[in-house]
């Protein structure tokens, strides 16, 4: 049985992988057990690598930091395209405030950090891991852990003090939403509080009656007028067509517009008369409103096609059909000249037949092509990251230059890929589905490393007296942001407690505490506030903690 004992214990490439993939495989199953409806997921992962790592299990060093780094390195990029499409847009409108808030959470929680450093026995490198614990943010912890090494530091006690605080840091969220509904939350405060969305599209039909426009193209009047607007339809003496941009509007034409629901008063004005006949039901049958036009989703899967504004195709001139919406990633944009295509997108296009079939020749609409991942792309992406992650930054006042890391520079390339990649012609789409595979592999590799390195000395670390003290320090860093500053949205920023929680989620990158307000809200203004706060969120996470320790050590 020698072989067996070899399997496991000799450190080999093979037994790395053996040990690393019964961590992850057992992991994931524990994962999915719910108490009291939560679900710690794929970060039992992290707890089952302390809890091997407690019994004795270890791999080759080099081994576990090419796995921790390559995993780490994964899940951060795969992490910024994913965020990267609708990052700065975050910003637009209600997102600032959301976003503000957000900060308020993180800049609470660093202060307590350095305050209860300056008042207590615990060293800096170990609060910035219960900091990371306490969080529940484990690439901040990815990029302390390297520019600890940079420092010439040891990066075991920050492993530790995240290990022990991590818990609690998960349920310090939980708990702390349970007790400001229960004691702070007035019933106005359950309303559901429709946020603006400057990207929501909004179909209406109007007439024209204003003489100001009689007789002029529609070119001519788009120049007129400030609100973006798309004539999907027109008809005239009860026959239907597609208009182009010179068509000329006469009185009493009826005209089915695409615009946003904030300038349709706006449009109403420019027109004349807007019709009240709802066509925002999801159920409308588009191809039975005339016989002669049918209405028909086309997917872009061409490359070639990939960062052309739309305008510059003219399909509308040469096929005699009409683009009026654009379906990216869930959103429904206008479809504006302007709009610059991305492989994937889903193009709501009317016209006839024919020339709907002729402009699926040129979008693509072959499905198939989208399900193989550009792994190239990925990979590059991920050298253009590591390089930015190792230029060295001077800042004033620091000693030594501050460099984004590991988990920093790919993170920053990840996102401004995936915001501009297609601008540049660069093919960046990912199903979900890869996208969700490449995280989930690179974060599970990552917490298995970083839960073996310190499960060695993880039991015996919490029955020590300072264990314990990591252990309320972290909680409190936990717990007393997230009520501050919910106290702060509710009664000063007249938020709803739905936009709230999502908020307090995203700040502190915690998708466990979102999974138990979207169980206690109705409404999804949860998950919604939680992916406008979570990019940056993350981004500030993960820069703070290297900032921290290159200011003060």
């Amino acid at each position: 049985m020698e072989w067996l004992y070899d399997l496991f214990y000799n450190h080999t490439a093979l037994q790395a992988m053996i040990i690393l993939s019964l961590i992850i495989s057992s992991g994931l199953a524990l994962g999915k057990i719910r108490v009291l409806g939560i679900s710690l997921g794929v970060t039992f992962v992290f707890f089952m690598g302390i809890f091997a790592g407690h019994l004795g299990f270890s791999i080759d060093s080099q081994m576990l930091t090419y796995a921790e780094s390559f995993g780490l390195v994964l899940f951060v990029y795969a992490l910024g395209l994913q965020v990267g499409p609708g990052f700065f847009s975050s910003f637009q409108k209600g997102g600032y405030k959301l976003n503000f808030l957000g900060l308020g959470v993180i800049l609470i929680g660093t202060i307590m950090a350095l305050l209860l450093t300056c008042v207590t026995p615990i060293e800096l490198p170990d609060m910035v891991g219960i900091l990371c614990g306490a969080t529940t943010n484990t690439p901040a912890l990815g990029a302390a852990q390297q520019t600890l090494k940079q420092l010439g530091e040891p990066t075991s006690g920050a492993a530790l003090s995240c290990a022990v605080t991590y818990p609690l840091g998960v349920v310090g969220v939980i708990l702390a939403i349970a007790v400001v509904r229960k004691l702070f939350v007035r019933p106005a405060d359950l309303e559901d509080h429709v946020q603006d969305d400057p990207n929501q599209t909004y179909i209406a039909t109007f007439q024209v009656h204003n003489p100001a426009i009689f007789n002029k193209s529609i070119q001519d009047i788009a120049k007129m007028s400030y609100p973006k607007f798309v004539i999907s339809r027109i008809w005239r003496n009860g026959i239907v067509s597609i208009p182009t941009s010179d068509k000329i509007l006469k009185e009493n034409d009826r005209l089915l517009v695409v615009t946003t629901e904030k300038d349709a008063p706006a449009l109403t004005i420019l027109f004349g008369e807007q019709e009240s006949r709802d066509w925002n039901k999801e159920d409308i049958d588009w191809n039975a409103i005339d016989s002669q036009l049918i209405s028909k989703h086309i997917v872009v899967t061409r490359p070639e096609i990939n960062g052309k504004k739309l305008g510059s195709l003219r399909l509308r001139n040469s096929y005699g059909i009409n683009i009026s919406r654009v379906l990216r990633s869930g959103v429904q944009l206008l479809a504006t000249p302007e709009l610059v295509l991305q492989l994937g997108d889903r193009l709501t296009v009317v016209g006839e037949a024919a020339a709907i079939h002729n402009v699926e020749k040129i979008l693509g609409n072959t499905v198939k092509t989208l399900k193989d991942p550009n792994l190239a792309s990925i990979f590059i992406g991920i050298v253009l990251g590591l390089i930015v992650g190792s230029i060295p930054i001077a800042i004033p006042g620091i000693s030594s230059p501050v460099k984004l890391g590991l988990a920093g520079g790919p993170i920053i390339v990840g996102i401004l890929i995936g915001a501009y990649g297609p601008r540049l012609h660069m093919l960046t789409y990912t199903t979900r589905s890869a996208s969700l595979m490449l995280r989930g592999i690179g974060l599970a590799l990552y917490l298995a490393c970083l839960g073996l390195d310190a499960g060695a000395h993880f039991f015996e670390t919490v029955i020590r007296p300072e264990g314990a003290l990591w252990v309320g320090i972290g909680f409190l860093i936990t717990f007393i942001p997230v009520v501050v500053m919910a106290l702060v949205a509710l009664r000063l920023c007249k938020l709803d407690f739905g936009n709230t929680c999502g908020m307090l989620c995203g700040s502190m990158a915690n998708p466990m505490a979102l999974n138990y307000a979207n169980d206690t809200i109705p409404n999804d203004n949860p998950a919604v506030s939680y992916a406008t706060v979570y990019p940056l969120g993350m981004f500030m996470r993960v820069i703070i903690a290297q900032l921290i320790l290159m200011i003060f050590i």
